[in-house]
């Protein structure tokens, strides 16, 4: 049998799976990438669980499970867990601290004929180690940042780059008002884990410099973690420079084109269609003062006359004509405000080609 382990940050490197033993509720909080949740009880048997141990103690507790996980409802969790042991032969399977619950579970796999190991530790180990991670890399990586207007395709550039990562991939938010996406955006928690995995696995691959897209405090939900965030104001700054008729083509594939794409693929065409123009009007909803109530009316109406006409299958130009304006008179002028504020930090200008260059050249290590 192979042995149980604590090299975590193995685990991470290898993209190791794992079977997630802790309730649904725990894993929806924050979980691993390549971890699945195969929970030995549901929210409610926990909580009974809990509550039982609270009033009677820990033998009580454990009889009561074995209860609750017993007969039928065992044989179906045990299928699952063997099946997944079966298809992933390398992985291992943890609970909350490595405790009762990964024991009970490696014990019955044995019994079952299956010896798997389990993580020493459980996800708290496993999630310490990471923060440790994120802690590390932030002080002992240097950083350079892309900046640039709305549409200049920053998440591009940081996608193309090898020493780059995507924040706002593991976000799952583009980090604007129209930056929502039709799955929903990640946990703060699990956020910070795609973060520290990025950083462990291009500092265990030797890079030294890292290359990350100019974000502000928060991401849609999540907040960027403190050390990177003040690490990266202070770093060094390569503007994108492209035209504004091209960044706003870019944005109506964005946010119009891929985003309709989406919500009919999920929802289908009648549902989808409705929930994407909710998704169009709401984006525009939120900065309304910020724009100013003539300005946001004159956008809004314009927004909806295109959605009409997209809806109608006469194509998706009309959207245009809210989403140039929406750059000159909102998006540009306050990422321009921004930038003053780092101009001192400005290395680089160029259009999106030449930015690209200066950084696979400049930057990576």
């Amino acid at each position: 049998m192979r042995e149980n382990t604590d090299n975590y940050r193995q685990l991470f490197l290898n993209d190791t799976p794992m079977i997630d033993l802790r309730a649904p509720i725990e894993f929806n909080q924050g979980a691993f990438p390549h971890a699945v949740s195969l929970p030995l009880m549901t929210d409610d048997e926990r909580a009974l669980v809990g509550t039982c141990y609270k009033e009677k103690g820990q033998d009580e507790a454990i009889k009561l499970g074995h209860q609750l996980v017993s007969g039928q409802t065992k044989v179906q969790r045990m299928e699952a867990w063997i099946k997944f042991a079966q298809a992933n032969p390398e992985g291992y399977l943890y609970c909350f601290r490595g405790g009762l619950r990964s024991h009970t579970t490696q014990q019955w796999l044995k019994e079952a004929g299956i010896e798997y190991p389990l993580v020493l530790g459980g996800y708290k180990a496993l999630r310490n180690q990471l923060l440790r991670e994120l802690e590390q890399g932030s002080e002992q990586l240097s950083f350079s940042i892309v900046g640039g207007k709305t549409g200049s395709a920053k998440t591009l550039m940081v996608n193309v780059l090898e020493n780059a990562i995507d924040l706002e991939g593991a976000a799952n938010h583009r980090g604007s008002s129209f930056g929502s996406y039709v799955s929903p955006q990640s946990t703060q928690i699990n956020f910070e884990n795609e973060i520290a995995i990025a950083m462990l696995k291009k500092q265990h691959a030797g890079a030294q410099h890292l290359i990350l897209e100019d974000e502000g405090r928060n991401i849609g939900s999540v907040d960027l973690p403190r050390n990177l965030y003040l690490k990266m104001q202070d770093a060094p700054v390569i503007v994108i420079e492209d035209p504004l008729e091209l960044r706003t083509q870019r944005l109506l594939k964005d946010y119009v084109i891929d985003m309709v794409s989406s919500y009919t693929a999920h929802y289908g065409d009648v549902q989808g269609n409705t929930l994407c123009a909710d998704y169009l009007l709401s984006g525009l909803d939120r900065i309304q003062r910020r724009l100013g109530n003539e300005r946001w009316q004159v956008l809004r109406s314009e927004m909806e006359k295109a959605i009409a006409i997209h809806q109608a299958g006469e194509g998706y130009d009309k959207h245009l004509n809210w989403l140039s304006p929406l750059l000159e008179w909102y998006y540009d002028p306050m990422y321009e405000y921004q930038l003053e504020a780092k101009a001192d930090r400005i290395v680089y200008r160029g259009n999106w080609q030449e930015c690209e260059e200066y950084l696979r050249f400049n930057t990576q290590s």
